[in-house]
């Protein structure tokens, strides 16, 4: 169903379900419902929730990619200009990246924009793989704390994990944090490294490391999302 503030609602019915649940997303706003739930009992449901659903709607809309946007964190900047040529071309560099875009170029556009943050996802995971291991490494080292490979990936739902054989996942997102916090989620990784779990001794552990900061560190990190 549409909303006019809301926009798209998918309605699932599910046998396990025992209430209605609401989960948002950047496409849409699942609804999961037990069987036998009519479409007033939704509508209510939805008005009653309507200022939630309204901020967490908020939060999942991305802003458009034109030429007012603007990406400018300590690791990663980037820029779109308007260009004389038919075609987009990009400047890049370590850190760094500017699109020239062409003067009657389209930012309304749905595929526009889909090709435009594809562009700037590569870029984001080629500086990710040049920032982000040798820090790992040289915390790593300062710590002792050891692990076997690191990954770079496009989780959006996660900063980084560990596995048991202490193999790291990181987000490419992650260079769009500061680089304080980047250093919390690294150590929090290399924590996983000696406790597998997040109980007492890793807690103690990663204040150790964070010089008693860790709440404060993981309090401000959940102002940040994995995306732009």
């Amino acid at each position: 169903m549409e909303d006019k503030e809301l926009g798209r609602l998918l309605i699932r019915a599910n046998t396990r379900a025992r209430r209605l649940t609401f989960r948002t997303r950047e496409d849409a706003i699942y609804v999961t419902v037990p069987p036998g739930t009519t479409l007033t009992e939704v509508r209510n449901a939805i008005e009653q929730l309507r200022p939630r659903l309204r901020a967490a709607r908020q939060k999942h809309i991305r802003p458009l990619i034109d030429l007012n946007y603007r990406i400018d964190t300590e690791f990663f900047k980037l820029s779109l200009v308007s260009g004389e040529r038919e075609r987009f071309l990009s400047r890049s560099e370590l850190g760094e990246m500017q699109i020239i875009c062409p003067p009657d170029a389209d930012f309304a556009d749905e595929g526009l924009q889909k090709w435009l943050r594809k562009v700037v996802e590569e870029a984001l995971r080629r500086n990710a793989k040049i920032i982000l291991p040798p820090r790992l490494y040289m915390l790593s080292q300062k710590h002792n704390l050891p692990y076997q490979s690191v990954k770079i990936n496009s989780s959006n739902g996660r900063w980084g994990s560990c596995s048991a054989r202490r193999s790291i996942n990181l987000s490419y997102y992650l260079i769009l944090l500061p680089k304080h916090l980047i250093d919390y989620v690294l150590l929090h990784e290399l924590t996983h490294t000696r406790e597998m779990n997040h109980g007492e001794r890793f807690w103690a552990l990663l204040d150790e490391l964070t010089e008693g900061k860790a709440q404060i560190l993981r309090n401000e990190l959940r102002q940040y999302r994995t995306e732009f």
